[in-house]
């Protein structure tokens, strides 16, 4: 029997928290969680999700798709019009690995401090 559980958060580790949640902020619309500073910053969703960034000593981004340095975990985002968010998310600072496995259907970015995620058409 599964125990419901419900995922309320979601942290990331990165070299700058306060760059990091305001990248990700400029592109959900996600608000700033009011306690965020330059050791943990946080967005929230409406819904009580919760995205934290921790700051890491040494951090070291993913290399994807190369596997040196795993990525571990990476985020998907359901979105109306790919090519729309791809020109807003590389405009905020987002980057486009040249390795692109989706096809038309999803793309891959990597975020400013190097952690991989997907655009969805949704």
């Amino acid at each position: 029997m599964p125990l419901h559980m419900k995922l309320t958060a979601i942290t990331l580790d990165c070299p700058d928290p306060q760059a990091l949640a305001a990248f990700y902020q400029q592109a959900t619309g996600l608000g700033p969680h009011p306690k965020s500073d330059a050791e943990f910053a946080g967005l929230n969703r409406e819904d009580g999700l919760f995205i934290g960034f921790q700051r890491v000593d040494d951090h070291r981004p993913p290399s994807w798709p190369d596997q040196t340095v795993p990525q571990q975990l990476h985020l998907c985002f359901a979105v109306e019009d790919l090519d729309e968010a791809e020109a807003r998310l590389l405009e905020l600072g987002a980057g486009k690995p040249d390795h692109q496995p989706g096809g038309s259907g999803w793309r891959v970015f990597t975020d400013p401090a190097g952690h991989p995620f997907c655009l969805v058409r949704g």
